[in-house]
């Protein structure tokens, strides 16, 4: 049998279980295994400026195609501590991500060695399965649980920590002979699926809530064939979104708090029974519990048994994967189509169709400094049913939920539980890395473009482009908008004079020297009528330059998005739309 050190067992595993990329930083600790990388050869890799950039780099190359699982790799102690916040992120979304840390030698781990840490137990809250490898010969077959863990049930991610002598270590193993091992995912069985369709059927008006499970498991189309054999519409979750086109007759908007439309809400108000696929009833898509349940049975499928039941207890739940689920709901669905049993949602339908139509907010203002809603309405007019968005948290994801338009699953790329800031540009550069010829477009806020600004260059450096949209209010706008309720506007200004930037006028830092400096481009506008011409030139840009383009818009310094904080309770707080024109690039004006 082959002899090789740990490290290089560790490798050949990785190209078995299908990687080909890795993001990460290397140091002192983890030197074996890059070591290790380049002798066995076969995986490329980025360099990230930051290790937290890497792990979100990780998400949004798995996060871009079905079967994808991002791998980042750090040095010890705070590279480890680094990584925490995308496993978190990471976990809360179940994307399986592989984070890989070097240590200190296992006799010196313990005496407070340089950089030594108990990654293992800090990670072990926001992991499937964090492990310290404590004997060289268990490394290939820990990294091979690694990735059966990862994939089955309810998918997520693993870190696995290698003391430096460990890596360094020489252990017998044969590449040729190994194999993954097989996953596991829980089935829903036929009478569980033909009760809730019985449930489904005494129903009438009913709706299916699409949950980002419905990527996971890459079921989108079974998704849609259901729908249409029943007529049922769909209400997609934010991390849903995509798994019906927003243009489809059956798509009847999102729901929620926040990253909704006013439809959509009226809609979910208006139903008596919704069919929970993938979902986990997040307090952001809800609001009250009492009022989004009242009057409606609920039926809840999802991977993970502790899912069901953790917010509100169905009337009936079906631990399964979605794909699984959706597999036998088409099955029985197909059946009664074909027996003539279903019932006629036409109506119902209708109904819904109509709300899309006139449930509108306005989008079309002239106003300078730019209002927000006018960027999104440009977006739409420029960027076509192919574009991937990535996004991460504040006003601008907020309002881009609320006046976007997504077609395809995995075209709307968002951490949804955790939401940290900065996520968006390393997980742009993922998605990017994943995803070669698609047109990427990243949304911002300032503030969550400042806090990881620095990834851009690797952007630049390994030519992984995409057109990174700023709307810049020199605030943390949402932190603003809550703090309304305990009337103050405190320590959330971003905006000074910047004495080597006047034009600017108080906004602050000088993003497109900032963006410039690290080897990209940038385009600033102030007015809505230049929008749309900077946002082609960004395109242009990108296909001469092969860098990231920001397009930065500097918009009014205060807006109030739609929210509140239940279903019924949402505050409008601009104009709504009272015709097409004030609302043109929404779907009902482009049907």
């Amino acid at each position: 049998m082959a002899r090789m050190t740990a490290a290089e067992a560790a490798v050949h595993v990785l190209r078995k279980e299908g990687i080909d990329v890795a993001f990460g930083v290397p140091g002192a600790a983890i030197n074996p295994f890059y070591a290790a990388m380049r002798q066995v050869g076969g995986i490329d890799h980025v360099l990230a400026r930051h290790v937290e950039g890497a792990s979100h780099m990780a998400e949004g190359y798995t996060r871009t195609k079905a079967g994808n699982i991002g791998v980042c790799i750090g040095t010890s102690g705070p590279a480890g501590t680094d990584m925490i916040t995308g496993l978190y992120s990471a976990r809360a979304d179940s994307i399986p991500i592989l984070c890989i840390t070097g240590q200190a030698p296992r006799a010196r781990m313990h005496k407070e060695d340089f950089q030594a840490v108990d990654i293992q137990a800090i990670a072990g809250p926001v992991t499937k399965w964090a492990v310290t490898v404590l004997e060289p010969a268990q490394v290939p077959r820990a990294f091979q649980q690694a990735f059966h863990l990862m994939r089955s049930a309810r998918p997520g991610p693993v870190l696995i920590d290698l003391p430096i002598d460990v890596q360094m270590s020489e252990i017998e193993f044969d590449p040729d002979t190994y194999e993954p091992l097989p996953v596991y995912k829980p089935a829903a069985s036929r009478a569980q699926v033909e009760r809730a369709i019985a449930m489904l059927q005494e129903a009438e008006r009913p709706l299916i809530v699409a949950g980002g499970g419905i990527v996971n498991a890459d079921a989108s189309d079974l998704l849609l064939e259901f729908a249409e054999l029943t007529g049922v519409p769909v209400i997609p979750t934010l991390m849903g979104w995509g798994t019906i086109p927003d243009d489809h007759p059956l798509m009847a908007g999102m729901v929620g708090l926040q990253t909704s439309h006013r439809y959509g809400n009226a809609t979910l108000l208006a139903a008596d029974f919704v069919l929970g696929i993938g979902n986990r009833w997040a307090n952001r898509h809800t609001g009250n519990v009492e009022t989004y349940t009242r009057g409606r049975k609920f039926v809840h499928v999802d991977i993970e048994p502790t899912q069901i039941g953790r917010i509100f207890g169905p009337d009936l739940g079906i631990v399964s994967d979605a794909r699984a689920a959706l597999a036998r709901f088409v099955e029985v669905a197909r059946e009664m189509h074909q027996a003539g049993t279903l019932k006629d949602r036409g109506r119902w339908a209708e109904e819904c169709q109509a709300r899309k139509r006139t449930l509108l907010r306005k989008t079309h203002f002239d106003n300078v400094p730019v209002k927000p809603q006018r960027v999104y309405e440009e977006m739409n007019r420029v960027f076509g049913k192919e574009t991937r968005y990535v996004s991460t948290i504040g006003l601008s994801q907020i309002a881009g939920a609320q006046f976007l338009h997504v077609y395809k699953p995995r075209h709307w790329i968002n951490c949804g539980q955790a939401g940290p800031l900065g996520w968006t540009i390393p997980a742009a550069l993922g998605v990017r890395r994943a995803d070669p010829e698609a047109d990427i477009v990243a949304l911002s806020g300032d503030y969550d473009f400042q806090f990881m600004v620095e990834e851009l260059a690797a952007g630049a450096q390994f030519n992984l482009p995409w057109i990174h949209v700023l709307v810049n209010n020199s605030y943390l706008g949402l932190i603003r908008q809550a703090q309304r309720g305990f009337d103050m506007d405190y320590c959330v200004q971003l905006a000074f004079e910047n004495i080597n930037c006047p034009e600017i006028d108080g906004y602050g830092v000088d993003h497109v020297a900032v963006v410039e400096g690290l080897g990209c481009k940038a385009l600033r506008v102030t007015r809505p009528e230049e929008i749309a011409p900077a946002l082609r030139e960004a395109r242009r840009m990108i296909a001469e330059y092969r860098v990231p383009v920001v397009v930065e818009v500097i918009l009014e310094r205060v807006t109030n998005m739609a929210m509140g904080t239940d279903l019924d309770g949402v505050t409008e707080f601009e104009a709504l739309a009272e015709n097409v024109e004030d609302a043109p690039t929404s779907i009902a004006a482009l049907v």
